[in-house]
């Protein structure tokens, strides 16, 4: 269905009963169009399904519109309180004081507002960065043990070999921006057929879409899989294999039943921080077209899209100081995010070392 096709369907009569579905309306209503009711009857909807909290929310935020004055830090809050107040009397009279937390609820689960800073949250770019890290673990985490399990227990030690493993411990350092810069040619403008979803039917109108996005930040964080699945699986004892090849089993039952179990809190560990790194991660999204000032969520791979660093990047930037408040609490929600990535890799790593012993 194209846009236009969309806007037609929209804009065709409705009921009040189709409109609303299982809400509550007024019966009497049920049949006539929604669009042509008198303001009065959408009022009545409203008190019908809205309480009176947020009845009075609506008020204040569609009619009164408040704008914020001035804005204070915590610390300047919890230090210089009684400043505050007389700075408040004295040159906004008529203004009310208000204590506020930007992280809260409201603040996650809110869409991008820019015309409102005050109510602005951050919904689109959670759900944005949310897709594009499950694309960057579906694409890295098998391609990356793949590789470490083939290089370790397959690889012959030749030139040609050696010269894949120094490839791949130079690419982990190679900075982002190089990364984006490849995604920029290769998924967004080379496959932009696939990655834009034109070839499976259907979706975005160009390559800057979510699984760019993705699978640009998987090869910037497989080159960190690989390196850390080696390490883990190296630490493998000899013994343990061999124990296995003398009681019968074959080289891939011995690395599938003994090998990979006995590394695998290594390999977790090392896959959760390479994906840490990666949720940070803002040149190589700005480069392929990540967007700063999309308000719609996301709607799948083929969607475009924003994230947390795209959208504190571009607050950081903007005049307005409750902006800047914003994107401090932003920057909360993701070292929240990152330290229970830690915390996480962690606990796996823990469990599995105690099934082991």
């Amino acid at each position: 269905m194209d846009e236009d096709e969309r806007v037609r369907i929209a804009q065709e009569p409705r009921t009040v009963a189709e409109v609303m579905g299982d809400k509550a309306y007024p019966a009497s209503l049920a049949e006539d169009e929604f669009r042509s009711l008198p303001q009065w009857q959408y009022a009545l909807i409203l008190s019908m399904n809205l309480d009176r909290g947020e009845m009075e929310q609506l008020v204040e935020d569609r009619v009164l519109k408040p704008k914020v004055k001035e804005s204070w830090t915590l610390w300047d809050s919890l230090t210089r309180r009684g400043e505050i107040e007389d700075t408040v009397d004295l040159v906004y009279p008529d203004a009310r004081l208000q204590w506020r937390s930007w992280v809260n609820g409201d603040f996650v689960t809110s869409p991008l507002n820019y015309s409102r800073p005050d109510l602005t949250g951050i919904r689109p770019a959670v759900l944005g960065s949310g897709w594009i890290i499950l694309i960057t673990v579906l694409f890295a985490f098998p391609v990356g043990v793949g590789a470490a399990i083939y290089l370790e227990e397959y690889a012959a030690e030749n030139r040609l070999n050696q010269i894949i493993q120094t490839n791949i411990n130079n690419l982990a350092g190679v900075p982002s921006i190089i990364y984006g810069m490849m995604g920029l040619a290769v998924f967004v403008r080379a496959l932009e057929p696939a990655t834009s979803g034109d070839f499976f039917g259907g979706g975005y109108e160009n390559g800057r879409t979510i699984i760019s996005g993705g699978m640009t930040l998987a090869l910037l964080v497989l080159p960190l899989i690989v390196i850390n699945s080696q390490e883990a699986i190296r630490a493998v004892p000899n013994s343990l294999r061999q124990a296995s090849y003398g009681l019968g089993a074959t080289k891939w039952q011995t690395i599938w039943n003994h090998v990979l179990p006995y590394s695998m809190p290594g390999i977790l560990t090392g896959t959760i921080l390479a994906i840490s790194r990666a949720i940070g991660e803002t040149a190589p999204l700005i480069l392929i077209g990540g967007a700063t000032f999309l308000t719609k969520d996301p709607n799948g791979p083929f969607s475009s899209f924003t994230a947390l660093p795209l959208v504190i990047y571009r607050w950081t930037t903007l005049p307005q100081a409750e902006f800047r408040n914003a994107a401090a609490g932003a920057i909360i929600v993701l070292l929240i995010t990152l330290l229970s990535l830690n915390s996480v890799a962690i606990i796996l790593r823990n469990r599995f070392s105690r099934r082991l012993t």
